[in-house]
């Protein structure tokens, strides 16, 4: 094991060389030698992937070291923060020598051939180094499309091109997380929520959760590696996460419109009561104001009555069972208030009243 952590700490040194002007030194053995040792890494990463103890010392020792150092030293070279990102230690030194313009005329000739050894090659699995930089490039772009377009406003979510192709792109990408172990899809979804802007990560959320199911593929035509084969997986990850995401959660149901909250709902049934609950909160933060006979926040933050009552009437038009569900819940909280057919007792009854529901 101690040899094993050796190992660990002189290839963050080497990953974290590799950004520098030092490479101007390395020779084609040199990086060979470098590339060995970043498989040999990632061959440990697919061993001990399912070996608790080992896993996990590995971890402590990352860790360790990037409290050490201060996120400043070799150790803490970004992308080798934990076990998982000893899966891609390869793709890592790669991307690195690559985009380093220091390294000599000979070491880069030797990386691209070993990066593209060309066909016929004795030894080269299936899961090349070429198709995960391949397909790390298609993440990367990904990541940078929500970030260009975070700014663009669509008429209609569920009809934007853009937004579904991005919304496809994250599915494929939960899609391919799944199959990971550590922090999996919601790892993912909680470090682009950091990484993009919120508003529009929120309505590619969105647009992903109403993308129908996908048609049947022509005969002959493949799936490219990392696309999803339906539309549909990947959706289940994306509830649990705003689920188990209360913040977030109540970002989505107060940023993203009415209308667009209401498909939601009506395709997701933990959603909507999810966004039933939240909308309870905000309902019982209301307070009557008796001289202006109208309902009024009490935190300047909150929600006002016209902005609960557009989405109370979104979704009481929106076709059963969801419309019999909310009328039926806000028969119960009127029920709760005492039941009063009178306005400005309970929200509630307002509410039902305005919606020309109230018995």
């Amino acid at each position: 094991m101690e040899s094993l952590l050796q190992h660990l700490e002189r290839f963050s040194e080497v990953l974290a060389v590799s950004r520098t002007p030092h490479v101007s030194t390395w020779d084609p053995a040199t990086v060979r030698r470098a590339l060995q040792w970043a498989r040999y890494l990632r061959h440990v990463h697919r061993r001990f992937g399912r070996h608790a103890r080992i896993r996990m010392a590995l971890e402590r020792r990352l860790q360790k070291q990037w409290r050490q150092e201060g996120g400043s030293g070799p150790a803490a070279a970004p992308g080798l923060t934990n076990f998982q990102a000893l899966g891609r230690c390869d793709v890592l030194l790669s991307l690195r020598l690559l985009q380093n313009r220091a390294l000599g005329e000979a070491a880069c000739h030797s990386l691209l051939q070993q990066l593209f050894p060309g066909p016929g090659v004795p030894g080269a699995d299936e899961d090349t180094l070429q198709g995960r930089l391949a397909r790390l490039a298609r993440r990367r772009s990904a990541v940078h499309m929500l970030r260009l377009c975070g700014s663009r406003e669509s008429p209609v979510l569920q009809e934007d091109a853009l937004m579904k192709t991005q919304a496809e792109l994250l599915l494929a990408r939960l899609r391919e997380e799944g199959r990971a172990a550590a922090a999996g899809p919601g790892g993912l979804l909680s470090s682009l929520w950091e990484r993009v802007p919120h508003d529009n990560f929120l309505k590619v959320v969105a647009a992903a959760l109403l993308l129908p199911p996908s048609s049947p593929r022509p005969r002959g035509e493949e799936l490219e590696p990392g696309t999803p084969s339906t539309a549909g997986e990947g959706r289940p990850e994306l509830v649990r996460w705003l689920l188990g995401r209360s913040d977030i959660m109540a970002a989505f149901c107060r940023r993203l419109p009415a209308g667009v909250l209401a498909s939601v709902a009506g395709r997701h049934p933990e959603l909507s009561r999810g966004y039933l609950g939240l909308l309870t909160d905000w309902g019982r933060q209301l307070r009557y104001d008796l001289q202006q006979g109208v309902w009024v926040g009490a935190e300047p933050q909150g929600v006002p009555w016209e902005e609960l009552y557009g989405r109370f009437q979104s979704l009481c038009r929106a076709p059963p069972p969801l419309k019999d569900e909310v009328l039926t819940a806000l028969e119960s909280w009127k029920a709760q208030d005492g039941g009063f057919q009178v306005r400005g007792l309970s929200v509630w009854t307002d509410l039902l009243l305005a919606l020309g529901s109230g018995t």
